[in-house]
């Protein structure tokens, strides 16, 4: 068997690219809106912690420098007012309960000042208001770390010692904590809030798609809805869904019209050919001119036929061996099917049947093995990307057709070369069975194989199957002469 992965040959590659060529990364509305509000309200919640930083420093220093300085002069009035026994039991309780230590400055003593910070020069402003001109703030004495103010006691200088997280802003595991709820709220009201935006238009999506699949009675929106611009947008989209319905309906009844009244003539005309003309070469070219028309006409409306939108779990051997019956007693074909008993897809039968039909129906006339009168067909059925989908391929062993007519195939009322049109039609077979494909949610591409003919993609979802109608429809199923796919070459 020849590689899947060749040029001329369509791979499940191939298939997957279809629809995946101009395939972009793309975002739900929800998502979108949602990440935008999230985004708005994170800034605003980090605006407003960075404000309230920059508001609350110059408060918080006034008060800290207040307690700061209280604290001093206690001290200085305790030490300055007590005798010798109750200095040192003074500062022995104030070092036990408060944190705080006082000592001599001496002169030899090294110390490192508060740095030159928006708080630090505040502090120290403040504090030699209070205090005194000739005030020290310093972060280290003697390389120990403190909060350290050096005030006049006397005629000396002394140093007190204080813990330093006095001057430290707001707790950050608070801060956290404090974010962390403020984000978390905001995202869920803009979760809220984007699913309130969303929810018309995901629903005006819901109708879009149902009337696509030709479902217009299901397709009305909600006209008593609050939002008087989601009013007036639902009620345009009923009357237009209205509108569009009446005019399927009025396509049906004008196209079963000229079905009838194109096909009562022909009918008339064919029984007068077949009574009147002599000649039985010139009746048989009549005969099958109408034939022909009558044909062209069935085209024509499988073509203009109202889109079903039903899906359901269908057996595919059993759709494959139906339509290979039906055709191959004609003795113009022979088919070799490699399809599983157990295999479903999700498809309507009726249409699917009428695909593998008319994929048949083209092998038999256009794809003729060159040199015979019989066109050799190959029917394989395999399932991949792990068992997601169902790729039935349908190859011929003709003459196959141009790369540029290759590209043309699925276009209305398209004709290929003469190798495969050398019966006149209408150009729609292939066209109906892609616009089948696709309202069946699958995938239909034309290939040539490498060794000559051409080759019909078919991808499906593959359907769970039922065991108990599985056997059911297998008894029920004709006979088909089925052979081994061991050499067909795609």
């Amino acid at each position: 068997m020849e590689a899947y992965d060749t040029p001329n040959d369509t791979s499940l590659m191939y298939l997957d690219n279809l629809g995946s060529r101009q395939r972009r990364i793309r975002v739900t509305l929800f998502w979108r809106t949602f990440i935008l509000l999230a985004l708005l309200l994170i800034a605003t919640i980090l605006a407003w912690l960075q404000s309230f930083r920059a508001l609350d420093t110059e408060p918080r220093t006034l008060h800290t420098a207040q307690q700061i300085a209280s604290m001093v002069n206690l001290s200085r009035v305790g030490l300055t007012h007590s005798d010798s026994i109750a200095r040192v039991s003074l500062l022995k309780t104030m070092s036990e309960q408060e944190g705080m230590r006082i000592q001599p400055h001496e002169p030899t003593d090294t110390y490192e000042l508060m740095p030159d910070t928006p708080l630090g020069l505040q502090i120290t402003e403040e504090l030699r208001k209070r205090i005194g001109a000739e005030t020290l703030v310093a972060k280290s004495v003697n390389g120990v770390p403190g909060l350290w103010v050096s005030f006049r006691l006397g005629d000396d200088y002394t140093w007190l010692l204080m813990d330093d997280s006095r001057l430290s802003p707001v707790g950050g595991r608070t801060v956290l904590v404090w974010l962390i709820t403020a984000i978390a709220v905001s995202l869920l009201g803009a979760a809220i809030i984007t699913r309130l935006l969303n929810k018309p238009i995901q629903q005006l999506f819901d109708a879009t798609y149902r009337m696509r699949e030709g479902d217009f009675g299901n397709s009305q929106l909600n006209e008593e809805v609050a939002t008087s611009e989601i009013r007036q947008l639902n009620i345009g989209f009923n009357r237009m869904a209205e509108q569009l319905s009446k005019v399927e309906q009025d396509r049906a009844v004008m196209m079963a019209g000229i079905s009838h009244d194109l096909r009562t003539p022909l009918a008339r005309l064919r029984l007068e050919t077949e009574m009147s003309v002599s000649d039985d070469v010139a009746r048989e070219h009549m005969v099958a001119d109408i034939v022909q028309l009558d044909a062209i006409i069935d085209k024509f409306m499988d073509y203009a036929r109202p889109v079903s939108g039903v899906r359901a779990s269908v057996n595919l051997q059993g759709v494959v061996s139906n339509c290979v019956f039906s055709i191959q007693e004609t003795g113009e074909m022979e088919v070799k099917a490699n399809v599983p008993d157990s295999l479903y897809v999700y498809a309507d039968e009726v249409e699917l049947s009428r695909v593998v039909t008319n994929l048949l129906e083209n092998a038999r006339r256009y794809g003729k093995t060159p040199g015979t009168n019989t066109s050799k067909v190959d029917i394989l059925a395999t399932t991949f990307a792990n068992g997601k989908y169902v790729l039935l391929k349908i190859r011929d062993h003709g003459a196959g057709v141009t790369e540029a007519d290759l590209n043309n195939l699925l276009k209305p009322f398209f004709r290929g070369d003469s190798a495969r049109t050398a019966a006149a039609g209408a150009g729609l077979g292939l066209s109906i069975v892609d616009k089948t494909i696709q309202r069946m949610g699958g995938r239909f591409a034309l290939t040539n194989a490498q060794s000559g003919g051409l080759v019909a993609h078919i991808r499906l979802d593959q359907a769970p199957s039922n065991k108990q109608w599985e056997e059911e429809q297998r008894l029920q199923r004709p006979k088909v002469k089925r052979n081994s796919f061991r050499s067909t070459q795609f």
